[in-house]
């Protein structure tokens, strides 16, 4: 198959980068089977603007707030669906107001416990070793603000974990 210089720029980039965006989609949405629609979804998206991105410096930044945004709008339509059946399923209201001892234990399940925000901070910072500002590029914020919810995130995971497995999971030692 022939390419053309920007076809071929392009698969280039979706080759060296895709599994790393699904990785990314898996981490923030909680949910391996839908990871590779968003990673493909977020290609297809900077597909139809790589006549203008082709010559930027930080592809990867975009494509990753991309993912990201993606995996916010999927966990808001997810969140939305639940509520409505729980509508139609109970009168009754039963509320949780913790995680789960033993479910806590997953690091998984203790990342989708926190705010998106902070989660895709932590994420992005610690999973994907990104610096803070290559982690405030890809989201659109300040450097600042990584720091913040980084920090925020990461206390709300030792609550979760205790301090031995959140200090594991930032430090690479953990499960990811």
């Amino acid at each position: 198959m022939l390419f053309d210089d920007a076809s071929a720029e392009f698969h280039g980039f979706f080759e060296r980068h895709y599994a790393e965006l699904s990785r990314l989609a898996a981490l923030l949405t909680g949910d391996p089977d839908a990871a590779d629609d968003l990673a493909a979804d977020a290609l297809l998206a900077l597909w139809r603007r790589w006549d203008r991105l082709r010559a930027a410096e930080q592809r990867l930044a975009y494509a990753r707030g991309v993912v990201a945004e993606l995996a916010r709008a999927r966990i808001r339509r997810s969140v939305r669906e639940r509520r409505r059946i729980t509508l139609f399923r109970s009168t009754r209201s039963a509320r949780i107001e913790g995680p789960d001892a033993a479910a806590a234990v997953d690091v998984r399940t203790a990342l989708a416990w926190l705010p998106f925000r902070k989660r895709v901070c932590v994420v992005l910072r610690h999973a994907f070793d990104l610096s803070e500002r290559d982690t405030a590029l890809a989201l659109g914020v300040s450097v600042g603000t990584v720091r913040s919810r980084t920090s925020k995130g990461t206390a709300e995971l030792e609550r979760m974990l205790g301090a031995r497995v959140a200090g594991a999971l930032v430090t690479g030692r953990g499960s990811r």
